[in-house]
């Protein structure tokens, strides 16, 4: 997608409005790829003036709230990508027809989603950092947890053997030592 600097749309409205040649002619004399651009530049400078060409809202977000009246506005009165566009003030009205795919495809978490690539700055943002910490906090809470059954392991190998070594004393030792806990319970 070629896209065209503002003083270059501002300069092929002016040209168009002096009515010497058409949407078609102009972009083919400016090596424009189709005259829906020249007549979409004509119509913004129509409706909003020359505001509308040095505007650069390439990178403009819009929130969902925002998207989804513009779609219910377009499915209520019928109304074109451009129509549409041009009375929520929207410069680039495909767009509008992205977000009506993604909402139809994914519903208004598909609206919801940021586009593009996430940033490359390397620093975690707000929400990375909280995931990171609950992955400390849960990795070390495993470790834990894992230290423990290993501790568990260690203590019943050791009676293991204990037993396996001489079973009738360690049988003796333990009889004494839960009789005298039961003796403990019944008082």
């Amino acid at each position: 997608m070629v896209k065209y600097s503002q003083e270059f749309k501002l300069n092929v409205v002016k040209e168009y409005k002096s009515g010497e040649l058409g949407y078609e002619l102009l972009a083919l004399k400016h090596g424009i790829g189709d005259q829906s651009q020249v007549r979409r530049w004509v119509t913004f400078y129509d409706s909003f003036g020359e505001a509308a060409l040095l505007q650069n809202q390439n990178k403009k977000v819009y929130p969902v709230k925002f998207k989804l009246d513009v779609l219910d506005f377009m499915k209520r009165t019928g109304s074109s990508l451009m129509e549409t566009a041009i009375s929520f003030r929207i410069m680039n009205p495909s767009i509008i027809s992205v977000w009506k795919k993604a909402y139809e495809k994914g519903g208004i978490e598909a609206l919801e989603r940021p586009r593009g690539r996430p940033s490359m700055s390397g620093k975690p943002n707000k929400k990375q950092k909280k995931q990171i910490h609950k992955k400390i906090i849960s990795r070390e809470e495993e470790l834990e947890r894992e230290n423990e059954l290993l501790r568990l392991e260690v203590e019943y190998l050791k009676k293991l053997q204990a037993f396996q070594m001489n079973p009738e004393s360690y049988l003796e030792k333990h009889k004494q030592r839960y009789h005298s806990n039961s003796k403990k319970h019944s008082d």
